[in-house]
């Protein structure tokens, strides 16, 4: 990857999206972020060598000038998560499945240098827990979000084996960590915020596993994956920590070392989500040579450190806010 090269971010005003787009421009990189603010989060401010585009990506008329064979084209944007596509599923499907699909066709046309494509972890869906996932593992999809993340990956590799365009597929652990575009939805943020607050937590399926990872160290996953030069024309790598795979009981202990937890925490049986499975990540550690820096200690520690400061107070009076709860009411 040259220093000339524009990083092109679609989804750069997201929580991912934020941290990975400083990350390139702390080093020196040109960072083009592309996001239509969907949930209605803060436009970013200005800074150097960087070039904000508020607009769907699904708007190609609007954004074709910047994309070219220059070009490495990093794909976070969507409807992110579980509870936001079953919400808004017909929006979710042309969001996540038909305006992907266009705009990966002009990344072909154009011949980007390099396409990554953010995906899932989600895609393995239920899994025998004594044995860990692979990126060959079979896929068992058990929601909207999920099969949509599959269908791309299918049309990815069909695609590339008709026009050769290096293509690389990341399936993100579920994310934790400080964003300055937060989300409390996440569970590690959110059983961290709950329990901070005092507030009642209702924690469900308490003993299946998930594999979690933080924004940071997925900034520093996609730089990796750009700077490998010898990275086959199309592959799949999973991004994540083997030590980071717990259940919700082992997050919430955890979370008891920094905030003693009373009597506001309910251990709820099973519900409609039975997502349980623990992921392999030695593939990127030995391709790629990266393994993340933070574990959830780290991450846990950050939040708890973040609220002391009084930030993201303001949650007591709206649970709308820092998530991915609801959309704009001109996209519906």
């Amino acid at each position: 990857m040259k220093k000339n090269q524009n990083i092109i971010i679609i989804g750069g005003a997201g929580y991912i999206g934020s941290v990975v787009s400083d990350f390139f421009l702390k080093k020196n990189y040109t960072v083009i972020s592309i996001d239509n603010l969907i949930y209605n989060q803060k436009k970013p401010g200005k800074k150097k060598n960087f070039k904000f585009i508020n607009s769907n990506f699904s708007k190609l008329s609007k954004i074709d000038k910047f994309i070219n064979y220059n070009s490495v084209v990093i794909l976070l944007a969507g409807l992110v998560g579980d509870p936001i596509t079953k919400k808004y599923p017909k929006i979710s499907k042309k969001i996540n499945e038909t305006s992907m699909i266009k705009f990966i066709n002009l990344c072909f046309e154009k011949k980007v240098s390099h396409l990554i494509f953010v995906s899932t972890c989600s895609n393995y869906g239920i899994s025998n827990t004594k044995k860990m996932v692979n990126e060959n593992s079979k896929l068992n999809p058990l929601s909207l979000y999920a099969n949509s993340k599959i269908r791309i990956e299918k049309y990815l590799k069909k695609k590339n084996k008709k026009n050769k365009v290096k293509t690389t597929i990341l399936r993100f652990a579920t994310a934790f960590g400080l964003s300055k575009r937060m989300r409390f939805d996440l569970t590690i943020n959110q059983f961290v915020r709950e329990i901070y607050l005092k507030n009642n937590l209702e924690v469900y399926d308490t003993g299946t596993w998930r594999p979690y990872c933080h924004v940071n160290d997925f900034a520093g996953a996609i730089y990796k994956t750009i700077m490998k030069k010898d990275i086959n024309l199309f592959d799949i790598f999973n991004v994540g920590s083997n030590k980071n795979n717990f259940t919700k009981e082992n997050i919430i202990k955890k979370i008891n070392k920094f905030i003693k937890i009373k009597n506001n925490v309910t251990f709820v049986g099973e519900t409609k989500d039975h997502r349980n499975y623990k992921v392999n990540f030695s593939k990127m550690k030995k391709n790629l040579n990266f393994a993340p820096k933070y574990d959830v200690n780290y991450g846990i520690r950050e939040i708890v450190n973040a609220l002391k400061n009084k930030k993201f107070l303001e949650l007591n009076q709206s649970k709308d806010l820092y998530g991915n709860y609801k959309i704009k009411n001109n996209l519906k």
